[in-house]
């Protein structure tokens, strides 16, 4: 993985959900790497708030959930060398009393999201005839085991992981590699609310509730967004070219 200011120039990476978190961690990292970046999400004043910082970035706002949206995009776009599906939501209720709403909302954003932006981002690079590009969707380790309370987002994860490996085997020769990350707890907005969450259901101290959360890694902490963002980098790389259908997990060890 290049620091190289110009790793990435002439390049154009997509990263939906840029606003916060993991995703504005790699937009930042992208474009200081000479790449021009668009970040998409649903509220424009935290997309914004991103893209003032650096005059690589483009804020756009998108239903990731919404087939015309993602169209809109690549249209205004034209095209994306590296597409990441980073877009997702998170909720947590035991499964008995998981409902439909929740379930539905969850696999919205978090398969069909990932689903249609993969699939119009594989539509574009294949009409632009680019020699190379990248397909990279963020997942999660729960994508490969199960967390108590979570069924409908690791239900979603996994089918992720799924249509990643399918996708990968059928560009495998196209010099288009498709790949997930799959972290563990992130140290970042989404994570905190899960912990005030677990603060609010059991009364026990902010603190305590991380630790609950701490101890499904063997590292027993928190990942920090930087973590994640060097996968993708990596990912995006021409050394990953032969990196095809992994999930890719940052988790410090769980299995």
């Amino acid at each position: 993985m290049s620091a190289d200011a110009n790793a990435y120039s002439g390049k154009t990476v997509l990263i939906t959900g840029g606003g916060t978190g993991v995703g504005a961690d790699m937009a930042r990292a992208f474009a200081s790497r000479g790449a021009a970046v668009w970040i998409t999400g649903r509220r424009a004043e935290v997309l914004e708030n991103v893209a003032v910082a650096h005059p690589s970035i483009t804020s756009h706002v998108c239903d990731v959930t919404e087939e015309a949206d993602i169209i809109a995009l690549f249209d205004k776009m034209e095209c994306a060398d590296i597409v990441i599906a980073n877009a997702g939501a998170a909720a947590s209720a035991p499964f008995d009393k998981t409902s439909l709403d929740l379930w539905r909302s969850i696999m919205a954003v978090n398969l069909t999201g990932v689903f249609l932006t993969l699939r119009e981002g594989l539509r574009r690079l294949k009409a632009s005839k680019r020699p190379s590009g990248r397909l990279i969707a963020i997942s999660s380790i729960t994508g490969k085991i199960g967390y108590p309370y979570i069924s409908a987002y690791a239900a979603s994860k996994h089918g992720v992981l799924g249509m990643v490996k399918v996708a990968a085997l059928e560009v495998a020769k196209t010099g288009l590699p498709v790949n997930a990350i799959c972290p563990g707890y992130l140290n970042t907005e989404m994570t905190e609310k899960s912990i005030n969450n677990i603060v609010t259901k059991t009364g026990i101290s902010f603190e305590e509730a991380a630790n609950k959360l701490k101890i499904y890694s063997p590292q027993h902490r928190l990942f920090e967004a930087d973590e994640v963002t060097a996968a993708a980098l990596y990912l995006a790389s021409e050394e990953a070219r032969g990196v095809n259908g992994q999930g890719l997990s940052v988790c410090g060890g769980e299995t």
